[in-house]
């Protein structure tokens, strides 16, 4: 089954998805915050077939995800880098860990999220407004910006 294109959605979670929504794209930018970095590498560690790895991270490149470098160690081995766009992803991608700890592990994942240097435990993402107040589902609308000065 051909999945639908939300290229033409005027939506930032459309276009977001239209990038990274793809589950195994997911898996590689796991990968890739663990310090992965080699084709052969997200191949071990994720158990993808090759075509499909290929693909992905060609499609990651593509959408700025991803740079493709020259090993420091061999400039003929090709590694995978997180741009600033990818790094933005952390919170998505600790968000969803957190609410796979919390909805399918009753918070007891086989894997949990630390500050490296103090071993404190990440807090549990959550909604802020600018002024740092926490909100709530009932706190929150969306508005769509048609462009014009009057809205």
């Amino acid at each position: 089954m051909k999945r639908t294109s939300y290229a033409d959605m005027p939506c930032p979670m459309a276009q977001a998805l239209e990038r990274v929504g793809e589950w195994w794209s997911l898996l590689i930018l796991r990968e890739c915050f663990r310090g992965t970095r080699r084709f052969g590498d997200f191949e071990r560690q994720l158990g993808i077939a090759k075509n499909v790895l290929s693909a992905r991270l060609k499609h990651l490149v593509e959408a700025g995800v991803l740079e493709r470098r020259p090993s420091k160690d061999d400039a003929r081995e090709i590694e995978y880098r997180l741009t600033e766009s990818g790094k933005d992803l952390a919170p998505v991608l600790i968000a969803l860990a957190q609410w796979g700890d919390r909805w399918i592990y009753g918070g007891k994942a086989p894997v949990r999220f630390v500050n490296r240097h103090t071993g404190a435990a990440v807090d549990t993402l959550g909604l802020h407004d600018t002024a740092g107040e926490r909100l709530t589902l009932r706190d929150l609308e969306m508005r769509v910006d048609r462009g014009d000065a009057a809205a």
